[in-house]
């Protein structure tokens, strides 16, 4: 009878700009694992609790953009405490794996290196929210934000994008490559956790090099599925 590789639940999270396949690639990777008969839950930031996704609705809705930055980095930091005490702790205490659609690399991105908030702020804001659950492995999906956009929009982006879509995707060119930069300088500072993949490629090819990473990084998730 051969023996059963014992598959430790992970934290996955899944980082980048505006339309470069983040949810396409969290549901394919939900799959996979499922496929192996390990649990996963899929879940994303803002939101994956009913508080938390009503934060989200009042960021995504420009409600609050009038409040600024630096407001909104609390507000996201509420929203992830309780995503974190209510679905992400719980589940990986079950063994469970969970898959995010963004996590608090996007506050450090969005609000602290691209929106300009204090480091100060947003590290304290961050050991609140995170309450000990820093994700294991992150997946940076990078593309050239035109490409993004045109890709999954079919529209131009010069002068500035156009007027449908959420409270950051009304934002002008220049921000959305400040923003990729960003995340490529939050990869680059934290090596040991996130790996930069090219997004500019087919979705099997991208999720090719997804299960690529993680069955080097987790042995065991390879042993399990060569069963």
């Amino acid at each position: 009878m051969l023996d059963i590789p014992a598959v430790a639940p992970r934290f996955i999270t899944f980082e980048g700009g505006e339309g470069v396949g983040k949810s396409t690639q969290v549901k394919r990777l939900l799959v996979r694992l499922n496929r192996l008969g390990i649990e996963a839950v899929r879940t994303r930031e803002p939101g994956g609790t009913p508080k938390a996704e009503h934060v989200r609705a009042f960021i995504l809705q420009g409600r609050s953009e009038a409040w600024g930055p630096g407001a909104e980095a609390v507000l996201f930091a509420a929203a992830r405490l309780d995503h974190v005490n209510q679905l992400i702790a719980p589940s990986l205490s079950t063994g469970k794996w969970v898959i995010s659609d963004r996590f608090h690399d996007s506050t450090r991105a969005y609000q602290g290196l691209t929106g300009g908030v204090d480091g100060k702020l947003i590290r304290g804001l961050e050991t609140l929210a995170l309450n000990g659950h820093a994700p294991d492995l992150t997946f940076v999906l990078d593309m050239d934000p035109v490409v993004a956009f045109n890709r999954v929009n079919a529209r131009e982006l010069e002068p500035a994008l156009a007027q449908s879509g959420d409270r950051f995707e009304k934002e002008d060119l220049d921000w959305h490559r400040r923003l990729r930069q960003a995340f490529l300088d939050i990869a680059a500072q934290n090596q040991d956790r996130c790996v930069v993949l090219p997004a500019n490629q087919s979705e099997d090819a991208l999720e090719s090099e997804v299960w690529d990473t993680l069955t080097r990084r987790y042995p065991e998730l390879a042993a399990k599925a060569a069963l």
